[in-house]
């Protein structure tokens, strides 16, 4: 999973990673403070879903139906069941509506028993202790997938190393972030890096 800013030169930074990786879905979200529109988001829409990617707005359900995206991603927030709620009354079934549920088991659960297509987890963004942090997040993904069936992803993902280890856990899928000013060379390299880490965490050795 892609997760890209709508910044200047995103479509560039979109070409290289639908390049470089095998991308099943791809996250627009606005630049803080900024709401997404929707000029800079629909040429994002149109090259990730013509690449064969599912494109999910980052908080805007209403975007996401107006420009034919496949749904919506609901980040972290204080009341994420009913951000759910409306959501999935606004876009109907046939949208995928996923959340960021942060570290919060229940939230996680809720979102799973409500009909959410996916139930992501993240890092704190005030932690001081990353490592603590990331920690808790690999704990989280190895306990939803050992138990629940709703597809998990693991967002906030820096590293190759935390991709193998948080696919290995029981990841469905990676979200790597792309942020404004990478360069697509950079991202390229990211990407495939990120890729190969995955493809090893799921090579039969270690399965």
């Amino acid at each position: 999973m892609l997760v890209l800013d709508a910044a200047d030169g995103a479509s560039q930074r979109l070409a290289a990673a639908l390049d470089a990786a095998a991308v099943a879905s791809v996250v627009v979200r606005p630049m803080t403070g900024k709401p997404l529109d929707a000029a800079s988001a629909a040429p994002l829409v149109a090259s990730a879903q013509k690449a064969g990617a599912a494109v999910l707005m980052s908080g805007d359900a209403r975007l996401a139906r107006t420009l034919k995206a496949d749904g919506v991603h609901l980040p972290v927030s204080e009341n994420l069941e009913e951000a759910y709620n409306a959501a999935r009354e606004l876009i109907s079934q046939r949208f995928i509506v996923g959340v960021d549920a942060g570290n919060s088991r229940h939230d996680a659960m809720t979102a799973g028993e409500a009909g959410a297509d996916y139930v992501g987890f993240s890092l704190a963004s005030a932690s001081v202790d990353r490592e603590s942090a990331r920690a808790e997040r690999l704990e989280l993904i190895a306990w939803w997938a050992e138990i629940f069936e709703v597809p998990c992803v693991a967002f906030d993902v820096e590293t190759a190393d935390e991709a193998q280890a948080l696919t290995e856990a029981g990841a469905d899928f990676i979200a790597v972030h792309v942020a404004a000013g990478a360069s697509p060379a950079s991202v390229r390299e990211v990407m495939a890096a990120m890729s190969a880490a995955i493809a090893a965490a799921r090579a039969p050795a270690n399965s």
